[in-house]
């Protein structure tokens, strides 16, 4: 069970920290993922983490401004937004892979779990 949480109303140029947190189960065989979705638009990748926390990939557009982070500790998955655009905008998912590969998905097909999302809304 994944919960986000972190997602508000933030003017162009702001920062915004989306908190994913685990229940029921260990995230540290899982690699983590954070997918976005804006109206009438497809589900886009975001960011991931290896389940080591190595490796991190970014979708260009977000490269240098997002960073994904992990606490195992917290069983807790974070995303880190800076100089926020409005083309930001949209619900925020997290995804957890059963994967112990260096490699992570960067579509949605081969994640299996997923929260609910959290809305992120930029205004200019």
């Amino acid at each position: 069970h994944l919960v986000e949480s972190g997602g508000r109303v933030v003017q162009a140029g702001g920062s915004l920290r989306l908190s994913c947190a685990a229940s029921g189960r260990s995230l540290s065989n899982f690699a983590m993922g954070w997918f976005r979705q804006a109206p009438g638009k497809e589900r886009e990748f975001v960011a991931a983490i290896t389940w080591h926390g190595i490796n991190a990939w970014y979708e260009d557009s977000v490269k240098g401004r997002f960073t994904i982070s992990r606490d195992d500790a917290k069983n807790t998955v974070y995303l880190q937004m800076n100089y926020l655009k409005p083309e930001d905008t949209g619900v925020y998912y997290c995804g957890a892979e059963a994967s112990s590969s260096d490699y992570v998905a960067r579509v949605p097909a081969p994640y299996d779990y997923w929260g609910q999302g959290t809305q992120v809304t930029v205004s200019s």
